[in-house]
């Protein structure tokens, strides 16, 4: 491939935001989750159906969803075989904001990769040993756009287990698998993510990745516009432990989640346990709703969530817009070269926030007219596979690894990035950025230390 740098035709900021799902009138149908304390019997299944329709089952879990009046969800949370019952929650992936802007291990360095020291700069330079090989990473999403090739090598997408799930509290309930839809994603949120994970092709320029020999399962749980429903979320998570437990039992599975919304599904919890007792190890962005606190999944504990970091020499005048592959980070890492974005969640009481990786301006491949382009992306949408692609090297290494292990590697590898502000540069000249001890975790996060800990 031409190692000729081509220039990035847009730069774009991407954060997800969500809000309850809404009642609205007792006798409006919608989707409600339910989760039992018991195994789903006909008989429970009967008591179900005459307070509304029986949509889904999710027979791992023990969980129902169902079609009924908002009025009778009382009378469903009070069922004594019921443990939970809420609303089926949205979900959301898609950008706000926009502005103009076989392998690739041996490709060109990005800022960001040589923030988390996976990378040095310029071409064929990796920093560690490991590379993902063997390692599936699950990523649920909104699945890959048509000409997905034209950016990722076709031998790392595991199309065999590739999957699309539809449907949700939209549709009152009802959670169905359009066949080959994983593929055909006009959203490109999916696409960027999985860029960060594998490396990219710029037009021909190969582009490193953070494991660039991991195997990517694109599962689409978001709709084309960027939205979904924690249903179809939950459906997707055990679809992947069920891979786990099946065909994929002599192999490390992660899963990346850039998605969330302000509270956590009864359902959605559930799965996620369900697929940590498998074996798999879940990333999660934290959110991008800054002081409002985390979104879910990403702040339920077992979770490993991320923050969104920047680095200060992002847009510095004189790389001009070339700064994001010719700037080299310095190492070792100093903390006061990095910040934490203004739109990055902080925690609140009861929220787990683990580490921060970059999210402010990382480039990828993000379609907005249906034609190959490139964008710079900012959210913690972008800072979480960063991490799902370092746990893939730790998984690398150590094919047994757990999530509670994995996390505990993680914190324990931070650096420490205190309570502070920067002035940083933007395109239109620079602006401060402050943060407190509520929005790093357990500090930036680099793939040296993290694999450095792992037996």
């Amino acid at each position: 491939m031409k190692r000729t740098v081509l220039a990035i035709f847009a730069v774009a900021v991407l954060a997800f935001g969500s809000a309850p799902v809404a009642a609205g009138s007792n006798n409006q149908a919608i989707g409600i989750n339910v989760l039992l304390n018991t195994d789903i019997t006909d008989a429970i299944l009967a008591e179900l159906g005459a307070l509304g329709t029986v949509r889904d089952l999710l027979s791992e879990i023990d969980a129902v969803t169902l079609k009924a009046r908002a009025g009778d969800l009382p009378a469903i949370q009070a069922l004594p075989y019921v443990a939970a019952a809420n609303l089926d929650a949205e979900r959301n992936g898609s950008p706000v904001t926009t502005a103009a802007a076989t392998d690739y291990a041996d490709g060109l360095s990005t800022w960001d990769l040589d923030a988390v020291n996976v990378t040095d700069y310029g071409f064929d330079n990796r920093q560690v040993a490991f590379d993902g090989a063997g390692v599936y990473v699950a990523v649920l999403d909104t699945g890959l756009v048509d000409n997905w090739r034209s950016y990722f090598p076709a031998e790392r997408i595991a199309v065999e287990y590739a999957k699309a799930f539809g449907g949700g509290g939209g549709d009152n309930g009802n959670v169905s698998e359009p066949t080959n839809k994983w593929e055909h994603d006009q959203n490109s949120h999916g696409t960027h993510v999985t860029s960060t994970i594998l490396g990219y092709s710029l037009s021909g320029t190969p582009v490193n990745g953070v494991a660039p020999m991991a195997m990517v399962i694109p599962v689409k749980v978001l709709n084309q516009n960027g939205s979904g429903w924690s249903s179809v979320i939950a459906r997707g998570i055990v679809y992947v432990a069920d891979l786990k437990a099946g065909p994929l039992a002599d192999f490390p599975v992660v899963i990346n989640m850039s998605l969330g919304g302000p509270s956590l599904d009864a359902v959605e919890k559930a799965a996620i346990d369900y697929a940590i007792s498998q074996g798999v190890i879940i990333v999660a962005s934290a959110g991008n709703r800054g002081n409002a606190g985390m979104g879910y999944p990403g702040a339920y504990a077992p979770v490993i969530s991320v923050a969104a970091s920047g680095y200060i020499g992002e847009w510095y005048p004189p790389a001009g817009g070339a700064w994001w592959y010719l700037m080299n980070v310095s190492e070792p890492t100093n903390p006061a070269h990095f910040y934490i974005t203004d739109f990055s969640s902080r925690a609140k009481p009861g929220q787990d926030l683990d580490v921060a990786a970059p999210g402010s301006w990382i480039v990828g491949p993000y379609q907005t007219n249906g034609q190959i382009s490139y964008y710079f992306l900012g959210g913690t949408s972008m800072a979480s596979p960063h991490v799902a692609g370092i746990v893939a090297l730790m998984a690398q290494k150590n094919p047994g690894l757990v999530a509670a292990d994995a996390e505990a590697y993680l914190e324990a590898a931070a650096i420490y990035l205190a309570p502070g502000c920067r002035t940083i540069y933007e395109p239109g000249g620079t602006t401060s950025v402050c943060w407190g001890a509520d929005a790093t975790g357990a500090g930036l996060i680099t793939a040296d230390a993290a694999l450095n800990l792992v037996p």
